[in-house]
């Protein structure tokens, strides 16, 4: 005996997951707001850093890099950059640009004060310091 399947069943099916699936997403949305402030260390932006961020994005620096995995793929991920290559590697590559190496990505020289760069490094460590779950995942320099 072959069973019928109604205009009635079908919707409370329907509206059964609707349900079911609205209530994971609520679940798993309290969850990540009150563990947010615990992984961004929010508390810990300074003056400078605010002002690296300022320069970061004055310069549209999103534009070419990622940072967390968002923005441009044309040049490497920022969100790292400081636990791979420290303060005194940052400054001296940007001061650098461009370098001029045939066949190589070159990065515009922004002509950034003391102040500015000192700040722009500051951001990046504070960017490092928050807790990603290790995204993205390929932290190669």
């Amino acid at each position: 005996m072959q069973q019928v399947f109604t205009k009635a069943m079908a919707r409370n099916i329907f509206l059964g997951g609707a349900v079911f699936f609205l209530a994971i997403y609520v679940a798993l949305s309290v969850d990540t707001w009150y563990r947010i402030p615990e992984r961004d260390h929010a508390d810990k932006l300074s003056p400078a850093v605010l002002q690296g961020k300022y320069v970061f994005d004055e310069n549209n620096c999103i534009g070419c890099h990622t940072v967390n995995g968002e923005g441009a793929y044309f040049a490497p991920e920022l969100g790292n950059v400081y636990k791979r290559r420290g303060s005194a590697f940052i400054k001296a590559w940007i001061e650098s640009q461009p370098t001029g190496v045939p066949g190589r990505r070159q990065m515009p020289n922004f002509h950034l004060s003391q102040k500015q760069l000192d700040d722009l490094i500051l951001y990046l460590q504070w960017l490092s310091n928050i807790d990603t779950n290790n995204w993205p995942p390929n932290i190669q320099g």
